[in-house]
């Protein structure tokens, strides 16, 4: 099937699916959460995604962390979708060129704490809540279950993603996923992901290279290069951002960096 309204449908399909969890610039996240009283701003200022023959910019793709409690955070997720010219017409969804979509409310917990606290052994958590309606997308709840293992060495990190999510549109999306990254002391890391996640009758096969930059304790910078195949149709991402933390009101005791510093990257 082809035409505006077929690639309208498969590009819903494809954007409304796990990403901007909190970890940029990957589509999973990590064990670890904020420190307590730490607001954590992680931003896309501007992304380059291509779905096929279409083009968009996602300006921009944010995510808010809140360390609330010890081990526990608040995140919020969104991603604005700019359709660029194209076959549909600059259409994102719903026939209309702008679109606010992937939003979310989630708590994120720390369930056993690990390595990437400080401690020893696997890093635990679980990242869930519900999908909430999108501007301009699907105007429907959904929920989201993400559990997280992280272990690192010192060649570098890993983390393990098994989510599940049941979507806007009344169907189970399934995601595995697994995120890469270098030796934890240097000042540039390589980084990759890879996962494989199926909505419906759609499969998503996606492999990430890219790179993080910390400048500083609170302050990194982040670069992605994300080819994808969903369904038979190819999809590629130009990722570029920043992870920006800062304390709002007391930290924990036991907190020796940063938030940002202690699990990026990542």
């Amino acid at each position: 099937m082809r035409g505006p309204a077929a690639l309208s449908l498969a590009v819903a399909v494809a954007l409304v699916s796990p990403s901007a969890e909190a970890y940029r610039p990957f589509d999973g996240t990590d064990g670890d959460t904020a420190d307590v009283g730490e607001f954590e701003l992680e931003l896309g200022p501007s992304h380059y995604y291509r779905f096929g023959s279409q083009s968009y910019l996602i300006a921009p793709a944010t995510v808010l962390n809140f360390g609330i409690f010890r081990d526990t955070e608040l995140v919020i997720d969104f991603q604005d979708f700019v359709a660029l010219d194209g076959p549909s017409s600059r259409t994102v969804t719903n026939g209309k060129p702008l679109a606010l979509l992937d939003t979310d409310v989630f708590l994120k917990h720390t369930i056993r704490r690990g390595i990437l606290q400080g401690e020893t052994g696997l890093s635990i958590a679980a990242e869930g809540g519900p999908l909430t309606p999108e501007i301009n997308g699907t105007g429907r709840f959904g929920a989201s279950l993400d559990v997280i293992f992280s272990y690192r060495w010192g060649w570098g990190t890993l983390h393990f993603n098994e989510w599940e999510q049941y979507t806007r549109e009344s169907t189970w999306d399934e995601f595995s996923g697994v995120i890469i990254e270098g030796p934890a002391g240097w000042t540039v890391r390589p980084v990759s992901e890879i996962f494989y996640e199926r909505d419906a009758s759609v499969n998503t096969y996606s492999g990430l290279l890219g790179a993080i930059w910390t400048l500083d304790d609170s302050l990194q910078l982040d670069v992605g290069l994300r080819a994808a195949r969903i369904g038979d149709t190819s999809a590629e991402e130009v990722r570029l951002g920043l992870t920006w933390a800062i304390a709002m009101w007391e930290k924990a005791p036991d907190a020796t960096a940063s938030h940002a510093m202690r699990r990026r990257f990542y």
